[in-house]
């Protein structure tokens, strides 16, 4: 493009070379090219041709985002803050824009599953959500939780690992929804009820699924964990968290089901997991006189919930009342915004979309 002053007509026309030659110069061109468009076609067709083009290109474009949204698609559409921000009031407002199904997506729990440290608390948030909220899914939450549900089961599937922890996830599910399935004439479940009967039926064959796996035998000929010495195997033991997990232990071998029936093994547990104040209330005494804290302990878990202790959870800022997954940058204006931020429960993060 020629400069401001510069000769930009051809050799034999003298143009001024100053702003106002450049002005006519676009004077010129504009109304010749209206010119041409007005012995092509009438004023008032070329007006609603292009009313009508935009409007196909508004009808399209929300077609495209509604397509995104589609309860039936397994598309899912990825935000690119993974936060979301949590109003302080108490009333309707408190959600904003973002509801229970969208937070799923906002907050990549698709991607949560597959990080170890995060792993635990989706599992038990999904429980939660089976055992209490499957009334209050919207469409596109259901979609969003049965998606979610069906990358943790596929992800068991191919490690072996957490088994028994989703065969319970999908038990508690399935336990919910035949209970709420035969209430459906008062509308307690959001859609129809042919796509929660499919939903069921995928969860009967997930269970077989889990329930057909064959866990082989690694081919490692080298050090295993009962050639460790009595006392690393023991502080292992300590630090598992399941009283479940010391029973299959002890399974294993017959000298590791000595070393699970260990008193100060149980009564740690117990006490880790429960008050002094249940714990009294709960003395369950063996043949010897002396406590039985294995017994204690199972007995504890039917009347009291567990400690539940996460790897990573969802933090929620004080200050600027944003909600996202622990180490997620978000706009703090806080001096110190790691002093600004609460770890939140499972359940604390269900409150939040109460209302």
């Amino acid at each position: 493009m020629p400069f401001l002053g510069q000769d930009w007509r051809s050799p034999g026309q003298n143009w001024v070379k100053t702003a106002d030659g450049w002005k006519r110069f676009l004077d010129e061109k504009s109304s010749g090219f209206v010119s041409d468009i007005n012995s092509y076609c009438p004023k008032d067709v070329h007006n609603k041709e292009n009313l009508f083009n935009s409007l196909n290109y508004d009808i399209a474009a929300k077609k495209r985002k509604k397509d995104l949204m589609n309860s039936k698609t397994k598309i899912q559409y990825f935000h690119q803050e993974k936060w979301i921000y949590v109003h302080k009031g108490s009333t309707k407002e408190r959600h904003g824009y973002c509801t229970l199904g969208e937070a799923f997506n906002r907050l990549d729990f698709s991607t949560a599953i597959l990080d170890s440290r995060r792993f635990n608390y989706v599992v038990r948030l999904l429980e939660l959500i089976a055992k209490s909220q499957l009334t209050s899914l919207s469409g596109i939450a259901q979609k969003n939780f049965m998606n979610i549900l069906e990358k943790v089961v596929l992800k068991v599937l191919e490690d072996q690992q957490n088994i028994r922890l989703i065969r319970e996830l999908l038990q508690t599910l399935y336990t919910s929804l035949c209970t709420l399935v035969q209430r459906v004439g008062k509308s307690v479940l959001v859609g129809n009820i042919n796509m929660w009967v499919y939903r069921m039926e995928t969860i009967l064959h997930w269970q077989q699924q889990l329930n057909n796996i064959q866990i082989t035998r690694p081919a490692f000929k080298g050090l295993t964990f009962t050639d460790l010495p009595l006392c690393l195997q023991l502080n292992i033991m300590q630090r598992l968290t399941d009283g479940r997990d010391l029973v299959s232990l002890g399974q294993v071998a017959p000298d590791l089901h000595l070393l699970s029936e260990d008193r100060l093994l149980w009564k740690k547990l117990c006490q880790y997991h429960f008050t002094e104040r249940q714990i009294r209330k709960r003395l369950i005494l063996s043949d010897k006189g002396q406590l039985d804290w294995k017994k204690m302990y199972f007995k504890l878990v039917r009347c009291y919930p567990r400690k539940e202790q996460y790897g990573d959870t969802l933090q929620l800022c004080k200050h600027c009342h944003i909600l996202s997954w622990k180490g997620t940058d978000h706009p703090c204006t806080a001096n110190n915004p790691e002093s600004c931020s609460i770890s939140l429960s499972p359940q604390d993060f269900i409150n939040l979309f109460k209302f």
